[in-house]
């Protein structure tokens, strides 16, 4: 891995079996896996988090066709899916359905049209995939199509739309990447699934798998600018939602202070969803349950000064066993942003590593047994 991002973990530790399925991987990590340095000037995590929300990519001009898909045939509830299929001409050996096609799962807050997911969708569509871009429920100014809220649990929401797209068309690979709190839902989906057809690669970058804890460090006085951020899009989401569907939500002044995203999902999200309080329901919605039954290829990528994500002992020691996960952790990046040295492609190392492995992934010469974890 050279320097920057010194190996380490159940392959390369010498306290740990390296890697039981070949013997010559304990010696070097996998092609798709290169090496980290941080942006001069970006070697702090709160600082990667923020330039990463600013610095610039490639204009987006990929033309989409928006579908709406129904997740929830009780209550009507639709997501809005921005749509990349490749074009199917007869030099072309490969038809929609043999493509691979990626579904891209935003994160809290986010939409469709985030950076890192346009940065992603770019990405995949030049190396031959088609692109789903979903939003969560309410997100892309879509409160309309649903009476409910959206949380981080609603795994079933990206499987309806992988059936959706997999039933018509009849992909044969889907692969899933999901940022932050996306990165919670596609692990606990592929948690879920198993190895269900056609579920075939997940990433999840930055993924908040322990909510509890991530919450929780949301609220300490260094990431208060990141909590306020987050709960004055959430409370003005939920106030939209109140004006749509009076008969459904109480005004947002009648909730009462809501200075936290605890509070919030306290009083909100486990109000409107049934959960008896925050902590019911981020025990509920956590991937961390599920995580050591994922049966297909899945990289699991963060940075150990994230701000505010916190993985559990418990929850790395089950990401680390599964020997279908390769679990890389940089010692720099931020949350979602990755910012490297490198004056190409590599920039947004992240998004670059997420391309690599899934064509590693979707490849039919890959070989799904060997996880690494990457540690500086």
């Amino acid at each position: 891995m050279g320097p920057h991002v010194p190996v380490a973990g159940p392959f390369l530790s010498p306290a740990v079996d390296l890697c039981a399925h070949k013997e010559s991987d304990r010696l070097s990590p996998p092609g798709w896996l290169l090496p980290f340095e941080s942006r001069r000037g970006l070697a702090n995590g709160h600082l990667q988090t923020i330039a990463g929300n600013f610095f610039p990519r490639p204009a987006f001009q990929l033309a989409a066709v928006a579908e709406t898909v129904e997740v929830d045939p009780s209550d009507g509830s639709r997501l809005l899916c921005h749509c990349h299929w490749q074009p199917q001409t007869r030099q072309s050996s490969l038809d929609r359905a043999q493509r691979p096609t990626v579904v891209l799962v935003h994160g809290l807050e986010g939409s469709s049209d985030s950076g890192y997911i346009r940065g992603v969708a770019v990405r995949a569509w030049e190396a031959g995939f088609n692109v789903i871009r979903m939003n969560i429920r309410n997100c892309g100014g879509t409160e309309a199509l649903t009476p409910t809220l959206y949380h981080s649990g609603l795994s079933d929401d990206v499987g309806a739309v992988v059936r959706h797209f997999a039933d018509r068309f009849g992909l044969q690979q889907v692969a899933l990447v999901g940022y932050s709190m996306g990165g919670n839902l596609v692990l606990k989906l592929a948690g879920e699934w198993g190895g269900r057809q056609p579920l075939c690669a997940v990433a999840a970058v930055c993924p908040a798998v322990d909510l509890a804890p991530g919450a929780d460090a949301l609220h300490e006085l260094a990431n208060r600018p990141y909590e306020w951020r987050f709960l004055r899009g959430l409370l003005a989401r939920y106030a939209r939602k109140a004006a749509l569907f009076p008969d459904i939500y109480a005004p947002l002044k009648s909730i009462g202070p809501v200075r936290s995203i605890r509070q919030f999902d306290d009083k909100i999200v486990a109000r409107y969803w049934g959960f008896r309080d925050a902590d019911d329901y981020y025990d509920r919605a956590a991937a961390a349950h599920v995580v050591e039954r994922i049966a297909v290829p899945t990289l699991a990528l963060q940075a150990r000064d994230d701000p505010f994500i916190r993985l559990l002992p418990s929850t790395r020691a089950k990401l680390l066993a599964n020997p279908h996960v390769s679990f890389v952790e940089t010692g720099h990046g931020g949350h979602c942003a990755f910012l490297s040295r490198d004056r190409g492609e590599e920039i947004h190392w992240a998004e670059a590593t997420v391309m690599r492995f899934l064509l590693a992934a979707t490849s039919e010469d890959r070989n799904p047994g060997c996880e690494w974890t990457a540690q500086s």
